[in-house]
């Protein structure tokens, strides 16, 4: 029989026992209370995932003040007459209008009062024959053929301009392989066939290789380039589209992989050195270039601290980056390089002393149990948030700094929105080959548009065999 003494211990041991999974239980509600108030408002999570319940939009952005639309002194952009119209339709003036009954009809034409409208043509394919003559040769006696033009290849087929219009809308709009053949059968009475918009996308995709070369040689130079990844389907798999972009280029790839082994394959980023913007993807940190931060990514972490789960110093941090941004944005105007000095160390003592407070209110967890697990100590995720920001200070304040550092990392995420945009319309890639085309194609879309051309001349120009190259810029 037990002692007394050798109950009560047994029963602390239990007690210990107990208070150890009770508080393990806590842990597991706080964290699935913590997922369920996730959204695309306080977190990375895709706006397509908010269910029904969506949050209540919340800009950034302030008010301004201004009434919406068009504000005085704005140019506008309206309809203009041209000199000289596709048609004219004169209107004669027989009977006076006013009421007398007057014949007009030999009275002279003081002048004309003019309106136009600005309408489609009925829309048809043009058809061109080319007709190559045949003759004799009079010492050999065979016949002989004219030589065609080179980009006549075959009895019957599209010319450029049709198989720039089916890329424009497979890749350009997003459309279908489907409805773009009802479109054209729609509009044109021509049905075309999967098969003839992949040889339009094919005749596209080799075209660009000129562009393809001059697009990554730029970006190798530029002072500030932005990088970004995003999961698409193909053949079945998990694949990833890697962007890198600039104000004027982006660059798009597909690879299986999305860490150093796709990096190392493309080539680019390993042999780049000047600023990488990007959302703290581990795999980047590797790279022998200088790194910044996406503050958009960390305002939404701190919305959710400061909202869901009522720590302050995440909202005053919030306060303190837009504040940080706004005064970057007026002195830009103003002066270049970066905050002066006195500014800088201000911002930057009171962001260390908003982290400190937020150590305060996140200490360690406490171990359930004493185990022997290789590897790190777990954290919440607040404590994880906490540790980015103190080891990467420098890149998160890096626009501080640095005047050409954006806040963001925008510029990558809206260049990269499309691909979840063209899986929602029309599913997966069914090979590899063809995601890299639409890979290939919609970075040269992506960077005409960028550089103020038009999208649609400019595919017609690539498959004739004159692509646009974009000018260097360093800027």
């Amino acid at each position: 029989m037990k002692t007394r003494s050798e109950l009560i211990e047994w029963g602390r041991r239990d007690l210990s026992g107990l208070a150890d999974y009770c508080f393990s239980l806590q842990n597991e509600v706080s964290l699935l209370k913590q997922q369920q108030a996730l959204t695309s408002r306080n977190s990375s999570k895709p706006p397509s995932q908010d269910g029904y319940c969506k949050p209540k939009p919340k800009s950034l952005r302030t008010r301004s003040g201004k009434k919406s639309g068009g504000q005085p002194g704005h140019p506008g952009h309206t309809l203009i007459p041209v000199e000289n119209p596709d048609h004219v339709f004169v209107h004669f003036l027989k009977d006076c209008p006013c009421g007398c009954g007057s014949d007009l009809r030999n009275q002279p034409v003081l002048r004309h009062e003019t309106r136009q409208v600005f309408d489609l043509p009925p829309q048809k394919l043009e058809v061109t024959e080319h007709r190559a003559e045949v003759k004799r040769c009079p010492r050999s006696g065979q016949e002989v053929c004219a030589q065609w033009p080179k980009e006549v290849t075959a009895p019957v087929q599209y010319g450029a301009r049709f198989h720039a219009w089916l890329t424009y809308c497979n890749v350009q709009q997003l459309l279908p392989l489907d409805r773009i053949g009802q479109m054209s059968d729609d509009l044109f009475g021509h049905y075309v066939s999967a098969a003839t918009i992949y040889a339009a996308l094919h005749s596209a995709d080799q075209a660009l290789t000129a562009f393809q070369t001059a697009v990554v040689q730029q970006i190798k130079q530029v002072p500030v380039a932005h990088a970004d990844e995003s999961g698409v389907r193909v053949m079945g798999t998990l694949h990833w589209l890697h962007s890198i972009s600039t104000e004027t280029l982006t660059w798009y790839g597909i690879h299986q992989k999305r860490g150093k082994e796709a990096i190392d394959f493309f080539g680019i980023l390993p042999a780049y050195h000047g600023r990488l913007i990007h959302d703290c993807f581990q795999s980047y940190f590797d790279l022998p270039c200088d790194h910044g931060l996406c503050n958009a990514h960390i305002l939404r972490e701190l919305t959710f601290l400061h909202e869901e789960l009522q720590q302050p110093w995440a909202g005053a941090l919030h306060k303190l980056l837009i504040e940080m941004n706004d005064e970057v944005n007026d002195y830009k105007t103003l002066y270049a390089g970066g905050l002066p000095f006195a500014r800088q160390n201000h911002y930057c003592r009171r962001y260390r002393k908003h982290l400190r407070q937020g150590r305060a209110a996140n200490p360690p967890l406490r171990l359930v149990a004493v185990t022997k697990k290789r590897g790190r100590r777990k954290q919440t995720k607040t404590q994880n948030l906490l540790d980015r920001m103190e080891r990467y200070e420098k890149e998160v304040l890096a626009f501080l700094f640095d005047f050409r550092v954006p806040f963001t990392n925008n510029l990558a995420e809206q260049d990269i929105r499309m691909i979840k945009v063209r899986q929602k319309i029309s599913g997966a890639f069914r090979t590899l080959t063809g995601a890299q085309t639409f890979a290939t194609i919609r970075s040269y879309c992506s960077t005409v548009r960028k550089c103020g051309q038009h999208i649609f001349p400019a595919l017609v120009s690539a498959i004739k065999g004159n692509p646009f190259i974009p000018v260097f810029h360093t800027g």
